[in-house]
């Protein structure tokens, strides 16, 4: 299976936000701000603690939810050339290969740590932190992206 593709900014600002989302180590870190937080305004409504240590918790809180929905998101597009580029990528049953005008590259399915999928992309992680994006609008049709799910579920372990 071909696909041919370019990428629409607003969709992979979203898919960057599913990836930091995903993280273990920023579910954690969401959780015990939240925790954090929600700890401050009932310590507030039982006067244990002062107004101005109720809104440093609010505003780490803030801080934290504009800095991964927004900030993180747009510096990762800012720095990757990536994204203003068309590609081509091959799937077929021994590996997989990408390709522009100016250079291409072939792997095997066992250099995929893991994948996932978002509602416009498939993930491919190469490790933890290095992955590629793959717009399913790159696809003819739903049997395609249903072929290519299919695809990633035999051949690279979760």
């Amino acid at each position: 299976m071909t696909i041919h593709f370019s990428y629409n900014k607003r969709q992979v600002i979203q898919a960057l936000r599913y990836h930091f989302i995903s993280r273990p180590e920023m579910k954690i870190m969401l959780i015990l701000v939240n925790v954090f937080a929600l700890t401050c305004a009932v310590l507030f409504y039982f006067k244990k603690i002062t107004p101005f240590a109720t809104l440093f918790g609010s505003f780490m809180w803030f801080f934290l939810m504009i800095s991964f929905w927004f900030v993180m998101p747009a510096m990762v597009y800012r720095r990757a050339a990536t994204f203003k580029d068309s590609f081509t990528m091959n799937f077929a049953e021994e590996g997989f290969s990408l390709g522009n005008e100016r250079a291409s590259r072939a792997w095997p399915w066992k250099a995929l740590s893991s994948f996932m999928e978002s509602p416009d992309f498939f993930h491919l992680y190469f490790d933890r932190r290095s992955f590629f994006l793959v717009p399913k609008n790159g696809f003819k049709d739903s049997d395609e992206i249903y072929q290519m799910r299919q695809l990633l579920k035999a051949k690279v372990r979760k």
